[in-house]
């Protein structure tokens, strides 16, 4: 019985399905922890499905690649996943115009400090040059920031560690800091959380209210964008102090 059991193991452990059905279980097994919490920041479903995920891998010794085999169809969801945040965005348009002003000079500070604050505070820690590379996009999503961090120098795969870390940190603490902040409006709260804190950060702005996600989604996506144009070139010009 026990070999039956260890065959039938191997056998599944190595199907796509099965590690797909295993990220879909393990999110809503997430999902149902953060709702019995009362959606209590902390018990964010993200980093519970993590958590869940990791330890499965560990106990069973299976390689990320095995993994990903499943996987790759939930990450290939979140390209339409992001585009189709223009929907909610559109019912924002009319306040979208009137705040252009005031929100581009927001992503342009916000987009700045994310990536500037991780390489300085990363080089005073005394951080490899790859290493910095792979901290400078930790802010934006992560298939942007793995092609970012590739094209510079730095390491993928560190880079989406660092991501989904940031948007996790972003997503529990974001409304404290705001109200520490006393800032109440759900625009700029919104779209605050989305240049910090990108998809994760996003998804708990939806979770918050739906203007506030409108804007988490629009600060995401334009400070993927302004990430993506600027930050080879500034890494070039901060590469002599760096290294």
């Amino acid at each position: 019985m026990p070999e039956r059991i260890t065959q039938t193991w191997v056998y599944l452990s190595a199907t796509p399905l099965f590690w797909l059905t295993m990220t879909l279980v393990a999110y809503q097994i997430a999902h149902w922890i953060y709702r019995r919490c009362g959606a209590h920041p902390l018990a964010n479903p993200v980093l519970i499905a993590v958590v869940l995920l990791v330890a499965l891998l560990q106990l069973t010794h299976t390689p990320y690649d095995t993994y990903f085999s499943g996987a790759q169809f939930v990450h290939f969801l979140l390209g339409p996943a992001t585009v189709a945040l223009a929907i909610p965005l559109y019912g924002q348009f009319q306040r979208l115009v009137g705040l252009a002003g005031p929100l581009l000079l927001a992503l342009v500070g916000g987009s700045l400090t994310a990536m500037l604050s991780a390489v300085f505070v990363g080089h005073w820690l005394g951080g490899s040059l790859p290493t910095l590379l792979s901290l400078a996009p930790k802010s934006v999503t992560t298939p942007i920031a793995m092609g970012i961090a590739e094209r510079i120098g730095g390491h993928p795969s560190l880079a989406a560690v660092m991501v989904i870390a940031t948007g996790i940190l972003g997503a529990i603490t974001a409304q404290t800091i705001f109200r520490w902040l006393k800032v109440n409006d759900d625009a700029v709260s919104g779209f605050a959380l989305g240049v910090a804190a990108h998809g994760i950060g996003t998804a708990r702005a939806f979770q918050l209210s739906e203007t506030m996600g409108a804007f988490a989604a629009l600060g995401m996506g334009l400070n993927g964008l302004l990430t993506a144009i600027s930050l080879p070139s500034l890494i070039q010009w901060l590469k002599p102090w760096l290294q």
